[in-house]
């Protein structure tokens, strides 16, 4: 159902077109004849009916259908009634009611489903304004809801507490600047004071249930959006990616809180975060897919009924990077990897069960990881037919050519082990290395405080004399000493011939 649901919310994306500006004239018409064009562009097919009454055009009964990706059945969406109203100085308005039902509705071979979402707001209308070939849109409420008022599937009722649904935004602004020159831009600005969502499961006649709920505030939102000028078939998103769909942009918010609870029989768990702020990048087109995931003062209180006790953890910064190509080349393409967990503490109780003289320094570890790369990536990654091949094996899903890092690190219990390194790969040389593409490059590695932390873990009887001796050859096999107390370096140099060198000394 999450299939069917996504694709009509792309239909329905079209009621967030917002912005502001009037440098020319826009009629009812005009705006009107562009959602069509739009619409028929993209491959959907529309119904609706017409009414002109002066500067008033009301179109009624609006049904949206559209296929499934892979054939696998079709998808509607219906809306009663969209009112563009001219305002006489060039600008028209689009007039929803301050209740306005939506409908998605699907099959897929004998199965059906329908949902009804109710939006609400203040009343207040998109003002467009420009000319036909550049309109700007601009949407201001005091309150909008998206909710959940309506599921039906394979012909039966869900029953209403059983699945309830909500997303609220406060203050909410937004602008839109849409132009057309062979192919369609948008460039969008949305601010929003605070956002919560409600997510409720029930299951009907038992006892399980699901929570999601939370909320955010200072919400801000920039996108650039390219879609394609003849985009026949939405549901090849591979074919519309290859004519120049594209979108990237970047959201922060000031603040928010969230929590997770879900009991399934006897089995309970639950969640309940926090942070003081953060930002999401992403981006999508033929350059590949980015997220760019950042969240600052993090707290996480954890219960359940695999948990012996709660735990409370908390970190200064909580962040995710993935850069990847998607689209099937003999030429290499970059990519990035980052994970970043900085000042991660956890709570004395925890300690207290490891370490309960406090032997051990008890300050927050870290983690950071930063790679980039090349690869050629051989199969189309939003083809199915081609993600089919690559699992059957008829098909290499790629090549790995150099990776870089740029940093590593971790720091923990008084000790820190840093690194950076250089490689690149013989992707014709499989033996060398048992079925490995040969690596070629340099690692420099320093390590500080592990004798230190052995010598420790030696006293609170965690390590034994024999282990920590076997611990001390292995750095003393792999560093030398370095500048400062308790520091080891050590530059591992890797062949493509399959030599390994640590410091100039050969050890294969």
């Amino acid at each position: 159902m999450s299939v069917f649901l996504a694709r009509g919310g792309s239909a329905a994306a079209v009621l967030a077109l917002t912005a502001q500006g009037a440098l020319a004239d826009v009629s009812a018409q005009d705006v009107w004849s562009d959602w069509k064009a739009y619409m028929s562009g993209m491959g959907y097919t529309f119904a609706g009916t017409e009414s002109q009454s002066g500067g008033t055009l009301t179109v009624s009964d609006i049904a949206m259908s559209f296929p499934m990706p892979e054939a696998e059945g079709s998808a509607s969406f219906a809306m009663p009634e969209l009112r563009f109203v001219e305002n006489g100085d060039g600008t028209v308005n689009i007039e929803l009611p301050a209740e306005f039902p939506m409908t998605i509705s699907g099959q897929e071979g004998s199965d059906k489903f329908s949902v009804e979402i109710l939006y609400t707001h203040d009343g207040a209308p998109m003002v467009v304004s420009g000319d036909a070939a550049k309109m700007h849109y601009a949407y201001t409420t005091a309150k909008a809801t998206l909710s959940l008022s309506q599921i039906e599937a394979t012909g039966e009722d869900i029953p209403a507490d059983a699945l309830k649904a909500s997303i609220e935004f406060t203050g909410l602004t937004s602008k839109t600047d849409m132009t057309i020159a062979g192919q369609r831009s948008y460039d969008q600005n949305i601010q929003a004071a605070g956002l919560s969502y409600d997510l409720n499961f029930k299951e009907p006649g038992g006892n399980d249930s699901a929570l999601f709920k939370g909320q955010m505030q200072n919400l801000a939102m920039t996108s650039t959006s390219t879609v394609p000028g003849d985009a026949s078939n939405p549901a090849d998103f591979s074919g519309l990616v290859k004519a120049g769909l594209a979108s990237k942009g970047n959201f922060t918010y000031g603040g928010g809180n969230g929590q997770i609870a879900v009991k399934d029989g006897n089995d309970s768990f639950d969640l309940q975060s926090s942070s003081t702020g953060g930002t999401f990048g992403f981006g999508i087109g033929q350059e590949g897919i980015s997220y760019d995931i950042n969240h600052q003062g993090v707290a996480l209180n954890v219960a359940g009924s695999e948990i012996p006790f709660p735990l409370a953890l908390n970190m200064a910064e909580l962040g995710f990077k993935l850069a990847m190509p998607i689209m099937q080349s003999n030429e290499e393409q970059g990519f990035a990897l980052g994970v970043t967990l900085r000042d991660f503490a956890v709570p004395e109780m925890l300690w207290g069960m490891v370490d309960p003289a406090g032997s051990l320094p008890h300050d927050p570890a870290t983690v950071v990881l930063d790679l980039t790369g090349k690869a050629k990536l051989l199969f189309d990654l939003l083809d199915p037919k081609s993600i089919e091949a690559v699992e059957r094996g008829q098909a290499q899903p790629g090549e790995l050519n150099a990776v870089s890092i740029n940093n590593f690190l971790v720091s923990a219990a008084g000790a820190k082990l840093t690194g950076t390194g250089d490689f690149t790969f013989d992707n014709t040389d499989l033996q060398t290395f048992d079925g490995m593409p040969a690596p070629d490059g340099v690692a420099n590695i320093e390590l500080t405080g592990a004798n230190g932390l052995i010598d420790k873990l030696i006293q609170m009887g965690l390590v034994s004399d024999s282990d920590a001796m076997g611990a001390r050859m292995m750095m003393g096999m792999f560093g030398v000493p370095g500048e400062g107390e308790d520091t080891l370096t050590s530059e591992i140099k890797v062949s493509g011939d399959g030599q390994i060198h640590a410091n100039g000394q050969r050890i294969k």
